[in-house]
């Protein structure tokens, strides 16, 4: 069932005003190369999301993480960043930016921009300069270099691997050799240099300045580097402790000191700016210190991405993350899919075991030798009343540009047309994450679906038209109105961050919480039907069917 009840207006200035606006905020990530094309080059650009803000505003999100849009050579899809304070010529100007940030904050829709501090591009002018400079140089202690081994250096320091495949190690050709935990082209930073620290805070401000109001943080954890004379085999390192914030390259405890200069940033402006962490680390307890208010105020969990569409473990994982936050003091997040995933739509179709396989983009299409059978109805069930469910918990959403379409993976790119270094780095093994990156259609006929008037970069499937708005639009059972009804009704039932699981008779496939307010959701994991609990129904992942509750749906009640 789909609410035809009028849609709310977004509120401007004062919500822009609130410090805490972040902490059950539903926020909308666009990868701008794939997101809305204007001047039809085939690549996304700034004022291509620009002219989609009325899209954005009648959906009813908080805010906007935008993915990088920094100049770049596209190594690793913008994360290898040529300038921290510019944008991409090929996306725009530094005045689109200004515009597209306007246009935003006159929709009430807030900005929330990647920033990565782990690495640069090896075009950037710092790495030249390292280049050009000799040994020991000012230049290159901005980088992590090494002396090789071997007579003249021509073996590397460590036989450590890189997160894409091949050497963390590149040689310069006079006897030492650059770190680099992911791609070539992303030579490692060194944090222990003060004009690192110094310049990425001149960044901070630059952005603030221009109106950005946060910043995702890529690989917050990997920052703070100790590397001793003697370097650790590559063994000797995954069997390092990654709990005591001692580990050589993650989650040390002197990131934090970096965060608190951050904060420190951050609360130059009214409101303060806000951050949210990307760290990968070992406990809950390490994952609140990114989430401190001394620090940067907020976290990911990727829990409920890495979980099967399964109660047992949604009700484990809501429990445990909503502990977490109350004891950091800040808010968790909740995300399904993003950039670097398989699309939950398709995790969803997939048998449970390869459906958990994604942390290496779509790896999963290779388990076991063979693609596993994808139930694509099925997916996109599980998948609607997943979301459903998850926008209604306590804290931050986090949504990924097409999920709101119903938009599944596209696993048959050809090799030629496919762009991450995941599969060309690691061929026959993993074939990257380009599926999830294929630009949105926005049509239902064209050259590319109404993404730009002359191709995309990325090639689009036929199918492509049957999710796009334009066929969305309008239609009460389209993904796309289900989104903009729950949106809108979270506007209006969301208050204090509390849940109550309420007693389901002993159903181990039904999860049943209230919020504040006798807003109730039920999910149904299971295939069955089950008997609906009393309430009115506010809305619902598919049609009911009478006074029961399908297998595989959520409803929100009121009470």
């Amino acid at each position: 069932m789909t609410d035809t009840r009028p849609v709310p207006e977004t509120s401007d200035e004062s919500a822009r005003s609130d410090a805490t606006w972040w902490r059950q905020a539903a926020v909308y990530q666009i990868y701008p190369r794939s997101f809305a094309d204007a001047n039809g080059d085939g690549i996304g650009d700034v004022r291509g999301i620009t002219s989609r803000v009325p899209y954005l505003k009648k959906l009813g999100i908080d805010a906007v993480w935008l993915s990088p849009f920094y100049p770049s050579a596209l190594a690793d899809g913008g994360y290898d960043v040529d300038d921290y304070r510019n944008v991409d010529p090929r996306l725009g100007t530094l005045d689109d930016f200004d515009d597209m940030v306007d246009a935003l904050h006159r929709a009430g829709i807030k900005l929330i921009v990647d920033i990565v501090p782990n690495h640069s591009s090896n075009r950037h002018e710092w790495f030249t300069q390292a280049l050009a400079a000799p040994k020991g140089s000012p230049e290159r202690d901005r980088y992590i270099f090494r002396d090789g081994l071997g007579d003249n250096g021509q073996l590397p320091p460590a036989d450590w691997t890189s997160a894409f495949g091949g050497l963390a190690w590149e040689p310069v050709g006079d006897g030492q050799w650059y770190m680099h935990y992911f791609a070539t082209e992303q030579p490692d930073f060194n944090w222990d240099n003060r004009e690192v620290r110094d310049d990425f805070l001149a960044t901070l401000r630059f952005w603030s300045d221009r109106g950005v109001d946060g910043f995702r943080v890529d690989v917050a954890h990997g920052l703070a580097k100790e590397l001793p004379a003697v370097l650790p085999s590559q063994a000797e390192l995954d069997a390092m402790e990654k709990t005591t914030g001692q580990h050589p390259l993650w989650d040390r405890d002197e990131v934090h000191e970096i965060y608190a200069e951050w904060r420190g940033v951050f609360n130059e402006y009214d409101p303060p700016r806000i951050a949210v962490a990307e760290a990968w680390v070992a406990t809950p307890e390490r994952r609140a210190r990114y989430a401190s208010a001394e620090g940067l105020g907020q976290a990911f969990n990727f829990d409920l991405l890495e979980a099967d569409f399964d109660s047992a473990q949604f009700r484990e994982i809501i429990t445990s993350n909503l502990e977490q936050a109350k004891g950091a003091g800040s808010s968790t997040t909740w995300v399904f899919s993003n950039h670097d995933v398989v699309r939950h739509a398709t995790r969803y179709g997939l048998p449970p075991l390869a459906g958990r396989a994604v942390k290496q983009g779509s790896e999963w299409l290779l388990a076991g030798g063979r693609e596993p059978e994808l139930d694509i109805a099925g997916g996109l069930r599980r998948a609607r009343a997943a979301t459903l469910m998850m926008l209604a918990l306590p804290g931050s959403a986090y949504l990924y540009q097409g999920e709101e379409l119903g938009l599944g993976e596209v696993a048959d790119i050809p090799a030629e047309n496919r762009q991450d270094p995941a599969f060309f780095r690691n061929p026959g093994v993993d074939i990257g994450r380009d599926g999830c990156r294929v630009p949105l259609p926005w049509t239902h006929e064209g050259s590319s679906f109404g993404f730009g008037s002359d191709g995309a970069h990325l090639p689009q499937p036929e199918w492509f038209g049957r999710f796009s708005v334009e066929a969305e639009d309008g239609d009460p059972g389209s993904t796309l109105e289900l989104y903009r009804r729950a949106l809108a009704l979270r506007h209006e039932l969301q208050t204090a961050e509390e849940l109550e699981w309420l007693d389901v008779g002993g159903s181990a496939d039904v999860l049943h919480f209230r919020r504040p307010n006798g807003w109730e959701v039920v999910t149904n994991f299971g295939t069955g039907p089950i008997a609906l609990p009393a309430g009115e129904r506010l809305i619902s992942s598919r049609p009911l069917e009478g006074d029961t509750l399908p297998g595989e749906t959520t409803v929100w009640l009121k009470n």
